[in-house]
């Protein structure tokens, strides 16, 4: 029987992430659509988006309970539909030692949210089909 992984990596080279004051911000360049994170929701997301295994995560404490099964099957779920993640078919990474800590310092239980606001601002494309370049100034041809 073949073993089945429980880790996930980052979508594509689309979506972009930063930590502030450690929690994430995921941006994905081809929508503008970008995302946030509760304080737990970033912890896992730096974990999943790095290879850990999911299954290591559930029963850890996050956001004042544990992680339940169910609860994060459905954020992992969001994960994939929002196009942030995509399962691995590779060994997953283990759980950094620091982990457990920092997600039982947390105080909101997992969930992203989704923001549009800037996308017009985000999507730039940046090739345009422009007439050959005269310079500055235009010089005015004398006939």
């Amino acid at each position: 029987m073949k073993h089945v992984s429980h880790a996930y990596a980052v979508a594509s080279r689309d979506i972009v992430f930063e930590s502030f004051d450690g929690e994430a911000v995921v941006l994905n360049l081809a929508n503008g659509k970008y995302f946030g994170f509760s304080d737990s929701g970033s912890k896992v997301w730096q974990a999943l988006s790095s290879g850990v295994d999911a299954r290591a995560l559930v029963g850890l404490a996050a956001g004042g309970s544990t992680i339940a099964l169910a609860e994060l099957e459905h954020f992992i779920s969001q994960l994939l539909e929002l196009g942030l993640l995509v399962r691995l078919e590779t060994t997953a990474q283990p759980l950094p030692g620091e982990l457990p800590a920092e997600l039982a310092a947390t105080n909101e239980p997992l969930n992203v949210s989704i923001h549009d606001d800037l996308a017009d601002l985000i999507v730039v494309d940046p090739i345009h089909e422009v007439e050959e370049p005269l310079g500055w100034p235009a010089v005015k041809q004398a006939s």
